[in-house]
């Protein structure tokens, strides 16, 4: 780089003061007013003191942010060495920066659309609750044919015996007769009753889906999102409530106790038939009318034990977040904003290095005549004054130097003559 390149860059360096406070302060001024819009979501009470307080804080970081840069931006390319104290500083003061300022401004730009984020992951965590809840409310339903199949064999056991005395050999009503049509009773009752918690759960869920419908709206819909979280929230509670209810209509606790109570409380009949050989028969056919309800009752127990083994679903408890809370939690959907955030605040320091490259540059290549390059007209005549001062103090040292040998020289004593010859 020639003298005239490295005068060229001073020059530059002198034009673009004035566009780099300009950018300063725009860019700390634009900083301050995102934070005034992100500071003012987390203050509460009256209106004018979340005004103040905002816009007290705002100008704080703003101010701060200005003479932060401004210092190191005077300073910082100037220093010849040992600038790793100064990158330090620059470092420490980027972090309190971020720490005051950053996030509210990704709070300013990304907060509504983190707020409607928030409501959206939270419907579709009600919706897997709920859905859940609901399928836990109709496993019992799975029951449904097992138990209607086993009362219509033993309907169709007492129609047989009834009409042709299939199982006893003796047609008509007896002691078989009336236990298989109790058992058929007894089931087709618990059968009924599945059936009507079928529409109890029924009602409940399509309830919950209107009420998930709503949630879902008030998330897409337009209009501040604040007022629509108010109203979310009142959707979730009522939301909650009916995942409650699914949990309490399922019928398989019901199905356990009527399963349980089907095998235990079995009272055989005593034979009621006049003949021995029919008494006989009817308690051999009693004997096995027992096993089998027996065995459809363990077989429904296990079922109905299967059902109850599911995790319980507990009710969703609905969170509100403030703006900055909701773009810190989802900081990584919103990536774009939390870097136009940072930029805004850090790009000075972009400013700097460029300052501090060019500065090295110029004393790099002009080396020692860079110390005297930028000396103004007035500078350079005080240094001639100086110098020509020092050039007469020579002088008269000179002069004094020289009339003090003269002295000394006229003190000196008279060389000796040389002494006689002894005679």
């Amino acid at each position: 780089m020639s003298k005239s390149q490295s005068y060229l860059l001073r020059g530059q360096v002198n034009r673009l003061e004035t566009t780099t406070q300009v950018t300063l302060s725009v860019l700390a001024l634009g900083s301050g007013v995102f934070t005034y819009l992100g500071v003012r979501e987390l203050l509460d009470g009256s209106a004018t003191t979340v005004f103040l307080g905002a816009v007290i804080y705002s100008s704080a970081v703003s101010v701060g942010i200005y003479a932060f840069w401004s210092y190191l931006m005077r300073l910082m390319p100037h220093v010849r060495g040992s600038r790793g104290f100064l990158y330090l500083a620059m470092l420490l003061g980027a972090v309190m920066i971020m720490a005051m300022s950053s996030w509210l401004n990704a709070s300013a730009l990304a907060g509504a659309a983190a707020l409607e984020q928030h409501l959206s992951n939270t419907t579709e965590d009600y919706q897997q609750r709920f859905n859940a809840a609901n399928e836990n409310a109709l496993a019992a339903q799975s029951l449904l044919p097992d138990i209607q199949l086993a009362a219509q064999r033993f309907a169709g056991l007492a129609d047989v015996e009834r009409q042709s005395g299939a199982l006893t050999g003796t047609s008509g009503s007896g002691t078989v007769v009336q236990l298989l049509s109790q058992m058929s009773g007894q089931l087709g009752g618990l059968q009924g009753e599945i059936l009507e918690s079928r529409k109890s759960v029924d009602a409940i869920f399509a309830e919950g889906s209107k009420r998930l419908a709503t949630m879902r709206e008030l998330v897409s819909s337009a209009g501040p999102v604040a007022q629509r979280s108010n109203a979310y929230a009142e959707e979730a509670v009522k939301l909650s409530g009916l995942i409650t209810a699914l949990q309490q209509t399922s019928v398989a606790p019901a199905v356990k106790r009527a399963a349980e109570d089907l095998g235990k409380s079995f009272i055989a009949p005593v034979a009621d038939a006049a003949d021995a050989n029919l008494q006989t028969r009817q308690t051999e056919v009693v004997g096995k009318v027992e096993a089998a309800v027996k065995a459809q009752s363990d077989q429904l127990a296990r079922a109905a034990d299967e059902i109850l083994a599911r995790p319980v679903v507990e009710p969703l408890r609905f969170t509100p977040l403030s703006a900055p809370e909701a773009v810190i939690r989802y900081a990584g959907d919103f990536l774009p904003s939390w870097a136009g955030a940072i930029a805004i605040d850090l790009l000075p320091g972009v400013l700097i290095f460029i300052l501090c490259v060019v500065q090295d540059v110029i004393r790099r290549e002009e080396g020692s005549a860079a110390e005297t390059g930028e000396m103004s007209a007035a500078e350079l005549m005080q240094a001639l004054r100086i110098h020509r001062q020092l050039r007469a103090m020579d002088g008269e040292s000179d002069a004094a130097f020289a009339a003090h040998d003269d002295v000394v020289q006229q003190n000196q004593p008279a060389a000796h003559y040389p002494k006689s010859a002894l005679r």
